[in-house]
C-alpha cells in the first residue's frame, strides 16, 4: 500500500547546501515532466532501504529553484515522510549551464595554447638577444682571420633570420588566439546573464516501523520551463485535404536534464493562480489634489486622495529559457534529422498521443520516452497529425496588394485543441512562408493563407473619365469610379473573393452618395464590398463600382485623395 504525504508549506523551505553528515544518499530518477506554458511539474521515483526507526535520505538528481507549495512525496510499505528540506548547491564558486561550461573548457584549451605559444616566442627572443650579443663580440674579434670572422658572421645571421620568420609566425599565431579567447569569453559573459539555474538535493525523514525496502515518488513544481505551439500547414494541391502537424516547442533550464521521460504538455499555467477574483465595493468621492510641499525643496505628494483606489495586476511571468533559431529533434534520447516540415514520422504519431480533455485544461500525453536538456534552447517535439476537410478559394484586396492569395477555409476546427501559435505553410511541396493561427478571433470557419498565385493576375485602376470635381452652391461635389479586372492564367477554373472599400463619414457635412457596388456585399457601417466571382481558364472578368462625395466648399476632406 502507498501512503501519500503533502507536506505543509512550512516543513519545506530552500536552504543553502551544508554539511549533511553520514546520511544515505540516493538519486531520483525523473519518469514524467508534465510541462505547462509556463513552468513544469516532474515526477520522479527512486528505491530507498530503510532501517527501523527514523531515517535521513539526500536525494540528488532535484531541480533547483523549485517551488516548495507544490512537493508531494509518497512512499510504500508504510513508510512515513516525516519532513522534506530542498537544498540548492552554492558551495561552488561559480555554477555553469551546459553551454557555458562547454564555453570554458574552450577557453581553457586556448589559454593553454596561448601560455605555450608565448613561451616558444620568450625562448627565441631571448635566443635573437644572445645572438645579437654574439655579432657585437664578433665584430671587435680582432684576433680571429676575416675567412673566420665572415664564416662566423654568415651563421649569426642565417640563425638570426630562422629565428625572425619563427617568431613573426608566432606572433601572428598569439594574435589569432588572443582574438579567439576574446570572443569566447564575451560569448562566456553572455551565458552566464542567463540566470541559469543549478540542480539541487532533497533532504527527506522518513520513519519506518520495520526495516524494509520502499519506493518513494516525488513531485514538484518548477518555473524555469516551458512549451509553446506551432504548427505545420500542409497542402498538396487545392483540392486535396489540409494536413495539420501540431507541434511544441520545448524549454527547460532548472538544472536537471529530462533523460528518456514520458511527457505530457498542459495548456494550463501554475503562475495564474487558481484563485478566482473577488470585487470590492465601488466608492465613489469628490477628488481632493495632493498637496504639494515645496519648504525643503522637496514635492510631497502623500496626501490622502478620498475615493481614489487602484488595484494591482499581478506582476508578469518571466519564462525562463533562451531562444536559439536552430530546432531539434529527439526522439527516445536519440537526436534525429528532420524532414524539412516534419519532425518524425508523423504517420504514427497519433498512435502514441491521447488528448485529455477531462478537466480544466487540455494535456496532451505522448507515450514516447523524450530527451530534454537543461539548455534553455528550444527543443521540437511533434504532438498530433490532423487530415482536415477543405474548401479552396483565391482572395485579392487590390487596392492594398495586387497579388491573388491562394486561401484554405476549414470548418469543425473547435475540436483540435489549437492554441495561438506561428505556422509554417508548405503547398505543393515547397515551403511558402510563415503564418499565424490565432484562434481567439476565428468564428466558424478557419481561413488558412497558403500564399500567393503569380498566375492570377489582378488590376485595380481609377476611371478618369468619370472622375470629376464639381461645385455646386456651397458644396463640393467629387466623383470617383474603378475598375478591377482579374485574368485567369491557370488551367482549371477558379472561385475568387475581391475586397475593395468605399469611404464612410461619421461627420453630417460630408455625405456620400451616388453609391455603386456591382452587386457587391456590401456593409454600409464599414464600407467594406466583397465579391465572390468564378473565372474560367484565360478569361478576364471585369468589376466596376463609383461613388460621389459631398463636403462643404473651403474645406478639405482628410484621407479623400
Amino acid at each position: 500500500m502507498r501512503y501519500t504525504h503533502l507536506l505543509p508549506a512550512a516543513c519545506v523551505m530552500v536552504l543553502m547546501a551544508t554539511n549533511t553528515g553520514a546520511q544515505t544518499k540516493q538519486k531520483l530518477t525523473i519518469e514524467q515532466a508534465t510541462v505547462f506554458l509556463s513552468g513544469a511539474e516532474l515526477t520522479s521515483t527512486a528505491t530507498v532501504s530503510l532501517s527501523k526507526g527514523e531515517n535521513e535520505v539526500i536525494f540528488s538528481n532535484v531541480a533547483g529553484n523549485v517551488n516548495s507549495q507544490s512537493l508531494n512525496l509518497g512512499a510504500t510499505n508504510g513508510v512515513v515522510v516525516e519532513s522534506a528540506t530542498f537544498q540548492n548547491n552554492y558551495l561552488a564558486t561559480e555554477v555553469f549551464s551546459p553551454r557555458a561550461k562547454e564555453l570554458k573548457d574552450s577557453i581553457d584549451v586556448v589559454g593553454d595554447h596561448v601560455e605555450e605559444v608565448s613561451n616558444k616566442i620568450a625562448v627565441i627572443t631571448e635566443e635573437i638577444a644572445i645572438l645579437k650579443e654574439n655579432r657585437k663580440v664578433s665584430g671587435n674579434a680582432n684576433g680571429l682571420s676575416v675567412a673566420e670572422l665572415t664564416k662566423m658572421l654568415d651563421l649569426i645571421n642565417t640563425k638570426m633570420e630562422g629565428y625572425l620568420n619563427q617568431k613573426d609566425k608566432l606572433d601572428k599565431q598569439l594574435a589569432k588566439a588572443d582574438d579567439y579567447l576574446a570572443k569566447l569569453n564575451s560569448q562566456l559573459n553572455e551565458e552566464k546573464k542567463k540566470d541559469y539555474q543549478p540542480g539541487g538535493q532533497l533532504l527527506v525523514k522518513f520513519y519506518a516501523k520495520e526495516a524494509t525496502t520502499a519506493t518513494v515518488s516525488v513531485d514538484y513544481v518548477v518555473p524555469g520551463a516551458g512549451w509553446s505551439p506551432t504548427y505545420d500547414i500542409v497542402a498538396d494541391d487545392a483540392h486535396s485535404p489540409i494536413k495539420l502537424f501540431y507541434k511544441a516547442n520545448i524549454h527547460q533550464s532548472c538544472g536537471v536534464s529530462w533523460n528518456n521521460v514520458r511527457l505530457s504538455l498542459s495548456t494550463g499555467n501554475p503562475n495564474e493562480g487558481a484563485q478566482a477574483p473577488a470585487m470590492n465595493p465601488w466608492y465613489l468621492a469628490f477628488y481632493t489634489p495632493a498637496v504639494a510641499n515645496y519648504s525643503k525643496g522637496l514635492v510631497d505628494m502623500s496626501a490622502a486622495t478620498p475615493g481614489l483606489y487602484q488595484n494591482r495586476r499581478s506582476e508578469d511571468v518571466n519564462i525562463g529559457g533562451g531562444r536559439t533559431d536552430g530546432t531539434l529533434y529527439i526522439i527516445d534520447g536519440v537526436q534525429v534529422q528532420g524532414v524539412t516540415g516534419v519532425s518524425m514520422p508523423q504517420s504514427s504519431i497519433n498512435n502514441y498521443t491521447s488528448v485529455d480533455n477531462a478537466g480544466i485544461n487540455t494535456s496532451f500525453d505522448i507515450d514516447l520516452p523524450y530527451t530534454i536538456p537543461t539548455d534553455g534552447q528550444q527543443h521540437l517535439v511533434a504532438i498530433k497529425k490532423y487530415e482536415l476537410p477543405a474548401s479552396y478559394r483565391y482572395y485579392v484586396v487590390p487596392k492594398l496588394d495586387k497579388d491573388a492569395f491562394l486561401q484554405a477555409q476549414v470548418t469543425n476546427w473547435e475540436d483540435l485543441n489549437l492554441l495561438p501559435g506561428q505556422s509554417n505553410i508548405f503547398y505543393e511541396g515547397t515551403y511558402v512562408g510563415q503564418g499565424y493561427i490565432d484562434v481567439r478571433n476565428i468564428k466558424d470557419t478557419m481561413t488558412l493563407s497558403l500564399g500567393r498565385d503569380k498566375k492570377i493576375v489582378v488590376k485595380r485602376d481609377q476611371d478618369t473619365k468619370l472622375r470629376s470635381t464639381k461645385t455646386i452652391g456651397t458644396n463640393v461635389r467629387e466623383a470617383f469610379a474603378y475598375t478591377i479586372s482579374v485574368r485567369n492564367t491557370r488551367k482549371e477554373n477558379i472561385t475568387l473573393v475581391v475586397q475593395d472599400q468605399q469611404p464612410v463619414s461619421t461627420n453630417t457635412d460630408i455625405a456620400i452618395e451616388e453609391r455603386e457596388t456591382a452587386g457587391a456585399e456590401f456593409d454600409e457601417k464599414t464600407g467594406m464590398m466583397n465579391w465572390t466571382i468564378g473565372v474560367a481558364p484565360n478569361e478576364t472578368k471585369k468589376i466596376s463600382f463609383e461613388y460621389t462625395v459631398k463636403y462643404p466648399k473651403g474645406k478639405i476632406v482628410a484621407g479623400l485623395k
